[in-house]
């Protein structure tokens, strides 16, 4: 399954080793899942993680990032159709799934609700992605 992960989920995963966003970053490299950036969300993953998160763990973020990038299949994405969501911000996000043909996997749904009946592209929580894998107990 192709799919992206919005940055709040990965800081959701930083933040607790409890919840949907945690398990799913254990299961990010398994056969189940192809994982898919771009350069713009790489850097904003870097931002917003250090922005978030405390700084004596920003070395485990960083390994963390390079993990995904060494994992994911990366995209180039030159589309000029901008600005398409409610927030601007998330348009690269949008932009990249409709390039890999991609899950969008978020904990803000609604903002994403224009891929599913524009682009036919499936957005989900991390919690809804392991149940329909299988992964959740």
């Amino acid at each position: 399954m192709n799919i992206i992960l919005d940055t709040n989920v990965l800081v959701t995963a930083m933040k607790s080793n409890k919840g949907a966003s945690y398990k799913l970053l254990t299961h990010i490299d398994s056969p189940s899942f192809q994982l898919h950036i771009s350069t713009p969300l790489v850097f904003e993953y870097e931002s917003i993680l250090k922005r978030e998160i405390e700084r004596n763990r920003h070395a485990d973020m960083d390994a963390m990032v390079d993990y995904l990038c060494l994992i994911a299949t990366a995209h180039q994405i030159f589309y000029l159709w901008r600005p398409v969501l409610h927030d601007i911000k998330d348009d690269h996000v949008l932009e990249l799934a409709v390039k890999a043909q991609a899950t969008i996997v978020t904990w803000n749904v609604k903002d994403f609700k224009i891929a599913k009946s524009k682009f036919g592209l499936d957005v989900m929580t991390p919690k809804a992605l392991l149940k329909q894998k299988g992964l959740l107990t």
